[in-house]
């Protein structure tokens, strides 16, 4: 066997077993022939019946073209006409390979999938010859160069099997897939979803954010812009937008509609290029917000009064009476034939301290009357501001939060009283119906739950200035409402905050609501050797 850098060649003789020859490896057996033979070079001898090569002239044993290694060589090169080196396009951007003619893949280092892409590149000239085996060799990283090692086989004079093992080198060169391309070019998009929620408080759309990255249908999109009073996801195809869409209409109760804008028209093939906008409208209402049903939708809704609280907002409404406990929901369908605003904004609650209470049992509802809360407990109360600690002016009201209230408990409500709400519904409204107080909350040191609080929430990468402190301040609403409410965490995914001690307690000194340790997930975080976090490895 003649070996020569990495060029490697062996003749292969039809027909039967003979004196003088040995067996090839066992996985090149894959010609027709009965076995696949390597040709040495050996003293000769009586026996092996040497022969005379017909270039020149030094023995050999017999073989079907009578000529040496060396000499058939340099006649006979069956790697001719493959290219040794060539060119692979690959995006930095998304690290993608260039299929031709104009796809692009994702392949690792070393995979199945490079494997393959790089022998298509050599399969236009490889048809004469038959591929035995072919494998990476190790490069560098980053040099830019993948080294593929191949094995062929041809057939050459007289019938003889040339086997020839070479290199070739892939020179990857940097190039712009087109959906880089449109990108960087700021046109990128196909379809735009436009989320709005007409309010002032943006509870419901941490509770989204927090439904989308669980479901993780943020990945698909190619940008994510925050504006005011809403979100818009940008997706470079039609399909993404609409599996947006239809979890939207499933996870919140809204309402959508459709626009298509014409970008360009090919009259020879009749081909249209649009751009397409859905306009997603959320209801107008959050979580604790008092709200005055019309008398039609309250009859509708189990004869429940028509000043009522927002327990919670998900699929539907949320609504409970405060003066029965009658717990209905309102779907997006509903709110939209029989809508109502929000009476109050967060900015208009005001701060109460209970002076007296007194649990409500045995309440008899009227006929018709719907479900009842088993969570909550009715109850009287008479509360004063704080603000008004100096007078003797005390309000009475029924709150559905006597099983959290006791005698000298910090709690927010509206004032009706001494408000003026302009509601068409509650113009219309008996004054004596109209509660003087709404109570809404339970009052903690927000102080003390932010310092104590040792879990997380993951937010989602989107463009915007900057986080005002009046969003920092709903947002810390939006993780007390967590807090206090189990069944509006069951579809958040919670992750354990590191950074801070770990506590097994549920509830802290003043009784504020805690989230236990059983329900928090532990955020996965990558560190290189050298203990430094976000490091990029790479498998080898």
């Amino acid at each position: 066997m003649f070996r020569n850098s990495m060029d490697k060649f062996v003749v292969v003789k039809r027909g039967g077993p003979q004196r003088g020859l040995e067996k090839h490896s066992a996985n090149l057996t894959t010609t027709p022939t009965p076995f696949i033979m390597e040709y040495m070079q050996a003293p000769a001898t009586s026996s092996q019946g040497n022969i005379l090569c017909c270039t020149c002239g030094i023995p050999i044993p017999p073989n079907p073209a009578n000529m040496c290694v060396s000499c058939l060589r340099t006649t006979v090169d069956i790697s001719e006409g493959i290219p040794k080196q060539v060119n692979l396009h690959f995006c930095k951007q998304c690290e993608r390979y260039l299929q031709p003619p104009a796809s692009w893949v994702q392949c690792a280092l070393e995979s199945r999938e490079l494997l393959a892409l790089c022998l298509k590149k050599l399969k236009g000239n490889m048809t004469k010859v038959r591929l035995i085996d072919a494998g990476f060799l190790w490069t560098e990283p980053h040099s830019k160069r993948i080294k593929l090692k191949v094995t062929i086989q041809k057939e050459v004079m007289n019938g003889a099997i040339l086997q020839q093992v070479f290199v070739v080198e892939f020179v990857i060169q940097g190039q712009m897939c087109d959906d880089c391309h449109r990108v960087e070019a700021k046109d990128f998009w196909n379809s735009v979803v436009q989320v709005r929620q007409k309010t002032s408080h943006k509870k419901t759309f941490y509770y989204l954010e927090q439904l989308i990255l669980k479901h993780k249908l943020h990945q698909n999109a190619l940008n994510i812009k925050e504006i005011h009073e809403g979100i818009d996801f940008y997706y470079a195809t039609k399909q993404h937008a609409q599996k947006m869409v239809d979890f939207l209409q499933c996870t919140v109760p809204c309402r959508s509609k459709t626009s298509q804008r014409l970008i360009s028209h090919d009259i020879h093939s009749n081909t249209f290029n649009y751009k397409s906008t859905y306009s997603i409208e959320i209801v107008p209402v959050c979580k604790d917000n008092v709200v005055c049903l019309s008398p039609r939708l309250a009859q509708s809704l189990g004869n429940m009064g028509q000043v009522c609280v927002c327990a919670r907002v998900t699929s539907t409404i949320h609504l409970i009476d405060p003066n029965t406990l009658q717990i209905a929901e309102v779907d997006g369908g509903t709110y939209w034939r029989n809508p109502f605003n929000s009476l109050v904004s967060p900015r208009q609650l005001e701060e109460f301290i209970v002076m007296d209470t007194d649990i409500i049992r045995n309440q008899k509802l009227g006929a018709g009357a719907g479900i009842r809360s088993n969570k909550h407990t009715l109850a009287e109360v008479w509360v004063q501001k704080t603000s008004e600690m100096d007078t003797a002016q005390q309000y009475h009201c029924r709150t559905h939060l006597g099983h959290l209230l006791n005698i000298g408990d910090l709690v927010q409500g509206f004032d009706f009283a001494n408000s003026n709400v302009n509601d068409e519904f509650l113009n219309k409204m008996n004054p004596s119906h109209i509660p003087d107080v709404v109570l809404i909350k339970k009052s903690y040191n927000r102080s003390k739950r932010v310092k104590r609080r040792n879990w997380k929430l993951k937010e989602m990468d989107k463009d915007r200035e900057g986080m005002a402190p009046e969003d920092e301040r709903q947002y810390q609403d939006f993780l007390e409402d967590l807090e206090e409410d189990e069944a509006l965490r069951k579809n958040v995914n919670i992750f354990r905050d590191a950074s801070k001690i770990p506590v097994e307690s549920d509830t802290d000194d003043e009784g504020a609501p805690r989230i236990s340790l059983m329900e928090m997930l532990e955020d996965l975080s990558l560190t290189d050797a050298t203990g430094g976090e976000g490091a990029d490895m790479l498998t080898e």
